[in-house]
């Protein structure tokens, strides 16, 4: 694990000086593995932490501000402290106290992110739109995280040159500079060829100083997008559209300093719903934007739960009796979103009948399906479609986390199996869930995190009264 990060974690200001890139060869979440008993009900309320791709997103976009930052309700994970650590190597001066993050980036000291902490997170490439806004020149690797998909940055680099930049690819680096005299971008009229919400928040970024107007067509919609632009608005930034399909941006000399909270993250919220009905649990959730979890909710009432909005942001999931089979098909917001599509899949194991899934986002994101039916699911996967056939129960095995909303899927899946379910690669789970275990053992789950080849306690199990309800 880095220095650094033991600093983040504990709460303490970093500077580029402690950003050391020394790594160790392996982080405690890969020494670690979550052991579950399998067939607890849960009851209660859980607390749905802030959107970790907001969060992600807003700290690269405080770049675009020479004026102090203060970002609330920031989850406590592994990606927001990489992300940190990115920052601060670029002269941004940082401060958190608890879910209240402190940014300070008036002295930039460089535009180059270095490449060992730009390689294993996705979203540190959006700091390229800020850096070139604001300095006229960034040098950024090509990003890494999760491996779900290509995910390729052609939208990012075609939009940027749009705007006037110059934009090569050398080693593996994107270099970006701006001509002229003051070194700012020129507004342009952009249409994406698909809606990429990387693309998307990059280009609005850069926008944002840029002279004169930009217009983006066939814009990502996603919640989080609408989230940045509220936060640059904040910041005195003209921002029109956000949240639809077309964003004009009227660039603007200077930004100024704000104190802005982040939304709830949708995809955690969801998460715990399917919890829910996977249990047979009634639990409830907040704060929540219900309007975010549309697609969510419309499938989870098609299987058969009842969803209650007890307040604008609390709601309560109460599961049906038995479990429906549904197709999904995954698709750009407002459609199902592809974070949920592995967390539904465990869910959908244990439904009466056959489901297809159709994952159209990314192309490797059905790499749980092995995961999921060494639990003894039945799965069959044909290119990018999946048929789950459900079954009577689930049983507990060890497991290997492929991706982040994979380690959530098994996690769901877990709490549901008969026995015990060991799962390793925990340093997924920990890059977008903030002490989920602590959250689940709240609501009465029967989980630990152990070292590596701790054996599982026998005398912890609980008889399993969670049934799928199936008629078999």
């Amino acid at each position: 694990m880095y220095k650094v990060t033991k600093r983040i974690m504990e709460g303490k200001p970093i500077t580029p000086a402690q950003n050391s890139s020394n790594l160790s060869t392996s982080s405690e979440s890969d020494e670690q593995v979550l052991q579950i008993w399998g067939g607890q009900p849960l009851k209660g309320h859980v607390k749905i932490s802030g959107a970790k791709n907001s969060a992600l997103v807003l700290m690269a976009g405080s770049l675009l501000c020479p004026d102090d930052c203060r970002l609330r309700n920031v989850p406590g994970l592994a990606d927001v402290a990489r992300m940190r650590q990115i920052l601060a190597a670029v002269g941004v001066k940082l401060q958190q106290n608890g879910d209240v993050l402190d940014i300070n980036a008036s002295n930039l000291i460089d535009a180059q992110a270095p490449y060992e902490l730009v390689s294993q997170l996705r979203a540190s490439f959006f700091i390229i739109g800020p850096l070139l806004a604001r300095l006229g020149f960034a040098k950024v690797p090509l990003p890494g995280g999760c491996a779900i998909g290509a995910r390729p940055v052609e939208l990012h680099v075609r939009g940027l040159q749009a705007l006037g930049a110059e934009v090569h690819i050398d080693h593996g680096t994107v270099h970006a500079y701006v001509k002229g005299p003051n070194r700012r971008l020129k507004g342009a009229k952009i249409y994406l060829d698909y809606p990429s919400v990387g693309a998307t928040e990059t280009l609005m970024m850069a926008a944002t100083l840029a002279e004169g107007e930009t217009v983006i067509e066939n814009a990502a919609q996603e919640p989080e997008v609408a989230d940045l632009a509220n936060f640059c608005r904040a910041m005195g930034a003209n921002i029109q559209g956000a949240g639809t399909n077309t964003i004009v941006i009227s660039g603007v000399p200077r930004l100024h300093a704000v104190d802005y909270s982040i939304i709830p993250d949708r995809i955690e919220a969801g998460t715990f719903l399917v919890a829910g009905a996977i249990t047979h649990s009634e639990i409830s959730l907040s704060p929540v934007i219900p309007d975010h979890l549309t697609a969510v909710i419309a499938k989870l009432k098609t299987i058969g739960a009842t969803i209650i909005a007890e307040s604008p942001d609390i709601l309560r999931i109460v599961p049906g009796q038995t479990h429906s089979a549904t197709d999904i098909e995954t698709l750009p917001y407002p459609g199902f979103p592809t974070d949920m599509q592995a967390q539904f899949m465990a869910l959908l194991t244990l439904s009466n009948g056959d489901s297809l899934i159709k994952e159209t986002v990314f192309e490797n994101r059905l790499r749980h399906v092995a995961e999921l039916n060494r639990m003894g699911a039945d799965i069959r996967v044909k290119g990018n479609v999946a048929i789950v056939r459900g079954v009577a129960r689930l049983s507990g095995a060890p497991v290997v986390a492929t991706d982040l909303r994979a380690s959530a899927a098994l996690v769901l899946a877990g709490l549901a199996a008969d026995g015990v379910t060991t799962i390793s690669s925990l340093h997924h789970l920990d890059r977008g869930y903030e002490q989920l275990e602590v959250k689940l053992q709240k609501l009465g789950a029967n989980l630990r995190r152990v070292k590596e080849g701790t054996e599982p306690m026998i005398a912890e199990a609980p008889v399993n009264p969670v049934r799928s309800g199936l008629n078999c």
